[in-house]
């Protein structure tokens, strides 16, 4: 009895094991084929030391450095025609 009862906890704990293993390693795949990409994400989890974030970080200083492009001004905000005053 004793051992058919530690048997089912053994299989019980190995497969938590298992699956708390797969969990981590799903989450460690996802993270660096797509979620470290985006730079709020890295921030809540703390990750600044990364190669990739700190090549982020100097391709943005690097273009708030250089002056815009023709393509990348703004457009000047449109103004509104006010509507012609009719009879009151």
């Amino acid at each position: 009895m004793w051992q058919s009862l530690g048997l089912t906890v053994l299989v019980i704990v190995a497969t938590l094991i298992c699956v708390l293993l797969f969990m981590i390693f799903g989450w460690y795949v996802v993270w660096q084929l797509f979620l470290s990409k985006f730079k709020f994400l890295r921030e809540l989890v703390g990750d600044t030391g990364s190669p990739q974030a700190e090549t982020d970080l100097s391709e943005s200083e690097s273009e708030r450095s250089s002056p815009p492009t023709p393509r990348h001004r703004p457009k000047p905000a449109r103004q509104r025609i006010a509507p012609p005053a009719g009879p009151t």
